[in-house]
Formats: C-alpha cells, structure tokens, sequence
C-alpha cells in the first residue's frame, strides 16, 4: 500500500499533537504538512510546517498545499464564554476558508475534521456549539472532496509524553477510560482511523465512537 502525504492543522493543541505523533510513528504516512500559528516543537524528517498568523487570509490559491492526499483538520476551540458569532468565525469560517484552499491544490483529497459527541446536524437544536459544529460538518460535505468524514470522538486519552495537555484535564487521563470505556477512545485509535480513512474509506461520513474503534483496527 503506498504512503501517503497528509496536511494537519492543531499541532499545538491536545488532538492535533496525538494525531501528528501517531503519523510521525506510522508507516503508511509518508509526509506531514504542519499548518499553525506556531512551531510544533517536533523535529522529524517526514515533518514540514508552515507557519500562518490568521487561516483566513491564506490564499485559495496557495501552492504549499499541492500534492497532498488528505487533511486531518484537528485545529479547533471550546465554545466556553464565547458568543456565537465569535465561536461561528473560528470554527466554522476559517475551516470552510481553509478546506477551500486545500482543495484547490487537490481535488482527489479526503478530509477529516475533528466534530464532537452530540454535534447537531439539524443545525437547529439548543447547544449553540453543537449547532455550529453541525453546520460546519454539512458544509464540507458540500464542497467536493473525495471524501469528507466527520469524527465526533468523545473522552480522548493523550499519548504517554504528550505536551500540550492541560492541567485540569490530567486528573482524569487514567480513570475516565475505566469507568465509562464505551465514550471513550485513545488517540492513537483515532490516528489510526483517521489514515484508513483515506487508505480504505468508511461506509458513512460521519464517525462516532464505536465507528471510529472499528476503522482503528
């Protein structure tokens, strides 16, 4: 099975930082286009990043994205304390801006985007992240990509060295797997589904727990 080169976005957060550990480690995985704000602080040979102060102003025509099979788009943000308006530019806007661009370069891509448990899909229900999230998921569905998968994991267990965890986060790593195992995953698992995503595809676009555990295997 040949390799393949995906772009990854959130490398500095929790979900981006296991995602890019599994592909750093994983055979199938030939080349890494890291896009943030910021270093990763990874140094490996299959590892590229790209540096960018605001994803809404990369051009839909930006070259460093061409020739890549995949995007793991694991960048995102709590809706604690923020608006929606606020919450609807930073999840919605810059990854629908963002896939655009991406897709531009490579219209044989796949992409995977990181949701949540209980997103909306009717864009209609009370939780306004989940509304947000919802329409975010039918939008890239929308846009023509070879396929778009929406993974909606809920409790992720970090790598073992993982950098950026939070503090408060930490207490629970070991005893949430334990007392509710069916809600939760490791990221390795979800690493893992995400590249036989683009190596063997899934019957439907949208991933919960259990679906996301089966393609791990």
């Amino acid at each position: 099975m040949k390799p393949i080169k995906i772009i990854l976005t959130g490398a500095t957060g929790m979900v981006g930082e296991g995602i890019l550990m599994e592909c750093l480690e994983n055979p199938n995985i030939s080349e890494i286009l890291s896009v943030s704000r910021k270093p990763s602080g990874k140094k490996n040979a299959k590892l590229k990043e790209y540096i960018v102060s605001d994803f809404l102003k990369i051009d839909l025509n930006d070259e460093n994205f061409k020739g890549y099979d995949a995007v793991f788009f694991c960048a995102g943000i709590s809706s604690v304390g923020m608006k929606e308006e606020e919450y609807t530019k930073i999840t919605y806007d810059t990854t629908l801006h963002f896939a655009k661009a991406v897709l531009n370069q490579n219209p044989d891509m796949v992409f995977n985007y990181v949701s949540g448990a209980h997103t909306d899909r009717t864009e209609s229900g009370k939780m306004m992240w989940a509304r947000v999230k919802g329409r975010t998921e039918n939008a890239l569905r929308k846009l023509g990509f070879k396929a778009a998968y929406n993974f909606r994991p809920g409790f992720m267990k970090p790598f073992e060295g993982q950098e950026h965890v939070k503090w408060f986060f930490k207490p629970f790593i070991w005893i949430f797997p334990i007392l509710l195992p069916s809600k939760s995953l490791t990221l390795h698992e979800v690493g893992i589904a995400m590249i036989n995503a683009v190596l063997k595809g899934y019957p439907t676009s949208t991933l919960e727990i259990k679906d996301i555990k089966n393609l791990a295997i």
